[in-house]
């Protein structure tokens, strides 16, 4: 589990494609090194991977198929950077919201609005049918951030960003035309889930009631 609070940025210094699969490399901070082994969890962008390689900072994680097909992973280059977050632990302060590491879909930036001490991105999600998990004020992860849900329209969404989110995150140099990762909040999945459940079995019950009248 990771909690959404974005421990640093690595660089991507290396790249092995293969057919359906990839071995990236980043350049962790030093900060993040202590403890680290093989089969440790940490989140690249909001993606958990598994510690497959230590060389010094030089960490290296396998992503497979279905990872490059679901997250923007598969889009960058060496140099590019992620933010990462090492897996939580029991004692820790959860000072966002609990999150998985397991990516639903990723949302295009479409609309980006500065001010002097806020910036607001608003956000076109791949997959229109989870737009319903996405409610005003509610939590959502961006590329591994937890953030609280600005407005919301029937297909897009905004998230307001302070200086210090914009300086510790890759968000601050997003550009028109990015994709970041998107992991829906699970308890407000899970509500929404329910409601619709519980809805679809009244109308049912009604429908029923009224054809054996």
């Amino acid at each position: 589990m990771f909690t959404g609070i974005v421990q640093g940025t690595a660089k991507l210094v290396a790249i092995d494609d293969k057919p359906n699969f990839r071995t990236h490399v980043v350049e962790l901070p030093e900060t993040m090194l202590d403890g680290i082994e093989t089969g440790a969890s940490i989140a690249n962008n909001g993606c958990c991977l598994t510690v497959t390689a230590i060389n010094g900072s030089h960490i290296s994680f396998d992503l497979m198929k279905e990872t490059l097909r679901i997250t923007n992973l598969g889009d960058l280059n060496v140099g590019d950077t992620v933010n990462v977050e090492r897996a939580a632990k029991f004692s820790d302060e959860i000072g966002g919201h609990l999150m998985s590491g397991h990516i639903m879909t990723t949302a295009e930036i479409v609309k980006i609005l500065t001010s002097e001490n806020n910036r607001q991105i608003w956000f076109k999600v791949q997959d229109p049918a989870l737009m319903k998990y996405i409610l005003y004020k509610g939590f959502i992860g961006i590329d591994g951030i937890s953030l609280t849900v600005g407005e919301v329209t029937s297909s897009r969404f905004c998230v307001h960003l302070i200086p210090e989110t914009l300086q510790r995150t890759t968000l601050g140099a997003k550009k028109l035309g990015h994709r970041v990762n998107i992991e829906i909040d699970p308890q407000t999945q899970a509500v929404v889930d329910t409601v619709e459940r519980v809805l679809a079995s009244k109308e049912a019950a009604i429908v029923a009631a009224a054809s054996e009248e």
